[in-house]
């Protein structure tokens, strides 16, 4: 009952006070509001922007590659990624590749770490990480894992630049595998000096 008088009573004062009806007066309401809403918003200050993402550093461009010339494989060893001042290289068949831009595929760390510094023809043909095919000896190879070396070159020589050479003490056979054996022999035979005769010494008849 008292709801019932309080609102009574509301309907009245509002009448009195507006000369509306009660249900004109609240839709007036609710217009003013929505009004007032719209309005303040255009007035409003803009929400402030959102935080800029955080650009990186751009890395520093590459030097150009070096070439290298002949250079033996305790030399090419300096090269394997350790000391980051220096070229990265490796070596596929004596050919060596600049492969710094690789970084980190055969940088300290990489995938292929323990082929940078080497020529790796053989654990390339093999795709075997064994410290025993970390060489360039092709020797007794398949013709699938001369294939798949092959492949790599390809690879090595489209995407990196070629550097130098390994320089190798070449094999005895490499020497003289062109000459006869008759001249091999006297090639490896050393010369002994014919031994001389000694020379008459002068008697005292001969003096002048």
């Amino acid at each position: 009952m008292a709801v019932a008088e309080l609102w009574e009573t509301l309907k009245q004062a509002i009448v009195a006070y507006t000369g509306l009806s009660p249900a004109a007066f609240f839709t007036a309401v609710a217009v003013a509001a929505a009004l007032y809403h719209v309005v303040s918003g255009l007035f409003a200050a803009p929400p402030p922007p959102p935080p800029r993402p955080r650009e990186e550093p751009e890395a520093e461009p590459l030097p150009p590659p070096v070439q290298m010339g002949e250079v033996s494989e305790e030399e090419l060893r300096q090269y394997d990624g350790s000391d980051p001042k220096k070229p990265l290289l490796m070596a596929i068949k004596g050919q060596i590749y600049d492969v710094t831009q690789s970084r980190m595929f055969y940088g300290p760390g990489g995938a292929y770490a323990l082929f940078a510094g080497k020529d790796a023809s053989r654990a390339l043909a093999k795709m075997s990480f064994e410290p025993q095919d970390l060489n360039g000896d092709i020797s007794g190879l398949t013709p699938m894992e001369l294939g798949s070396l092959n492949d790599w070159e390809y690879k090595f020589t489209s995407k990196y630049v070629k550097v130098g050479t390994i320089r190798r003490a070449a094999p005895a056979e490499e020497v003289y595998g062109s000459i006869s054996p008759e001249i091999r022999e006297e090639v490896t035979v050393p010369v002994v000096e014919a031994e001389r005769e000694p020379e008459p010494k002068p008697h005292d008849d001969d003096t002048p």
